[in-house]
């Protein structure tokens, strides 16, 4: 923890030191009134294109590794997955909470609660300790 609280005394003071030296690599690209220098057009030209081929290269590995997982798709007889798309409800004007339930879905939550006891505590040691007093020699009599 005091390794930490060292480290960022010390990471402060440092930057404090880059500033006042103008050590920032940012400052190269920008003038005297702080705005960034436009980019030589050959040089954005460049770029699209590496961009471009970049993306090229990745869209023929992905198409190779869909052909690869069709094959195997087709050997072991395999379904591909579908994506379903849900629609969202559309929120009500003016509403940034959660959607509340109608009274119909409240009654509908409220009686498959009572229909399902659910886990009961209670209830299953007594059964338990009925089933270990029926076995037990010296419980009955």
């Amino acid at each position: 923890m005091a390794s930490f609280i060292v480290k960022q005394m010390v990471g402060q003071k440092m930057g404090a030191v880059k500033d006042l030296a103008g050590g920032e690599k940012g400052a190269e690209a920008t003038g005297e009134a702080g705005e960034v220098a436009e980019e030589d057009p050959e040089i954005a030209e460049q770029r699209r294109e590496e961009e471009e081929k970049r993306k090229e290269k990745y869209r023929k590995i992905e198409e190779e590794r869909e052909g690869m997982r069709q094959g195997i798709r087709d050997k072991y007889n395999i379904k591909k997955k579908e994506d379903e798309v849900v629609a969202p409800t559309p929120p009500a004007e003016g509403r940034l909470g959660r959607v509340k339930k109608s009274p119909a879905e409240l009654a509908k939550e409220a009686a498959g609660e009572n229909e399902d006891e659910g886990f009961d505590p209670m209830k299953m040691m007594t059964n338990f300790l009925d089933t270990v007093k029926g076995k037990l020699p010296f419980f009955n009599k």
